[in-house]
Parts: structure tokens; C-alpha cells; sequence
């Protein structure tokens, strides 16, 4: 029987429920082509007890378990979720991102105590995201919000991202809140030789006094 570079027989490669469906699926997640989900998928098999099955259970549960905040649109077992409902956060601040990812990154920061409000990508005309896609209208409703004194676009630097922001701090103009953007500039620890010059240009535009 003919076997593959792994060592599996050729059969067990094809059909809805053999190894092919798997490695189909695994070349569907980021960063991951054709060749190296079919090294996932080896590293997997050959890890049945120890890592695919607890992995196979996990997903499921996880599927399952996990909601879409009916409030900030974050990913958690509740809804609302702990951010929103914590009362150790500061209600008068929502932090506006694209995605949930986006988030994590400022949680694992600590330096933001306040509200979030994911929504769920940017503005893009090359890729048809308009404003009716994203989740802007329930962020005006949020600000509108007498709790509410601030709004913080911490959108991606990218074209889309600073169109995005651009468009939703037009939209706040009259919501009666304070609308701020992150600063863009030299990261900690960088050398100007290295930055480029978008990056050194947005550091001179965001220059304060020492």
C-alpha cells in the first residue's frame, strides 16, 4: 500500500473522515499553509492521549461555553462579560478596538482599568467593510451614556485603522464625551536608525515637553 512522506497509508489520507479532512481544516487557521497543517496534523496523531484528544475536548467545551458580549462584543463564558460587569473597572472610559485579539493586548499591558468595545474590524472600501458592518452603532449608543466621559480609538496604525478612527471620532462629535487616539511614536527602547519614517514622523507630531 502506498504511504506518504509521514508514513500513513495513502487510504487514510482521503475521505470526509480521514486524516485529509483534518489537515483541510488545520490549513484554515492563520499562519498555517498546506505543509505545515500536515505536520500539525502528524504532531497531533501522534499524540492521541496526551495533547489530540484533550485538545478535541477543549474545543468542543469551548465552543459551546463561549459567548459574544451582548454590551462590548468581547469573547467570554458570560454575557455580559466579567469586564463589563466588573466593578473594579472604570465606567466613565471605553477603550474602542478592532478585534477581540486587540483586547488581550491591552489587558496583558495593565495599565488600562476602564470598559472596551470591540468592533470587529475595520473600515476597509477594498475589502467592502462600510460602517453598517462593524459594531459603531451600539459604541454611539454606549457613549451617549451619561456614565460615560471619554472614548479612547486605539485602532490599528494602518490605513484602515486610522480611517476607522477618523470615522467613528466624527460620529462622537456631538455624543458630548472626550474622544482621544494611542500615540504613535519611538517604542521604549528603540533606536531611531531602525524606525521607519512614518514611525518618526508620528513620534515629532506627538513630541510634549520634557
Amino acid at each position: 500500500m502506498r504511504r506518504d512522506d509521514s508514513g500513513i497509508p495513502a487510504r487514510n489520507l482521503e475521505g470526509p473522515g480521514g486524516i485529509e479532512s483534518l489537515i483541510q481544516l488545520l490549513a484554515k487557521l492563520p499562519g498555517l499553509g498546506p505543509r505545515s497543517a500536515r505536520r500539525a496534523a502528524l504532531f497531533l496523531l501522534k499524540r492521541r492521549e496526551s495533547l489530540m484528544e484533550p485538545l478535541s475536548r477543549a474545543l468542543r467545551e469551548t465552543a459551546k461555553s463561549i459567548q459574544v458580549c451582548s454590551t462590548c462584543h468581547n469573547l467570554d463564558v458570560a454575557d455580559p462579560c466579567a469586564i463589563c460587569t466588573s466593578h473594579k473597572r472604570d465606567q466613565s472610559t471605553i477603550c474602542v478596538v478592532e478585534e477581540v485579539g486587540d483586547l488581550w493586548a491591552m489587558e496583558r499591558v495593565a495599565g488600562f482599568r476602564g470598559l472596551y468595545h470591540v468592533l470587529g474590524g475595520a473600515l476597509s472600501a477594498l475589502d467592502g467593510v462600510g460602517p453598517e458592518d462593524l459594531a459603531i452603532s451600539t459604541l454611539v449608543a454606549r457613549a451617549k451614556s451619561d456614565a460615560v466621559k471619554e472614548v479612547i480609538l486605539a485602532t490599528n496604525a494602518t490605513v484602515d485603522g486610522q480611517t476607522t478612527a477618523h470615522y467613528i471620532a466624527d460620529v462622537l462629535a456631538d455624543a458630548g464625551v472626550i474622544v482621544s487616539g494611542l500615540a504613535h511614536g519611538v517604542p521604549v527602547g528603540g533606536e531611531l536608525d531602525y524606525l521607519d519614517e512614518g514611525t518618526l514622523g508620528a513620534a515629532l507630531k506627538a513630541r510634549k515637553p520634557v
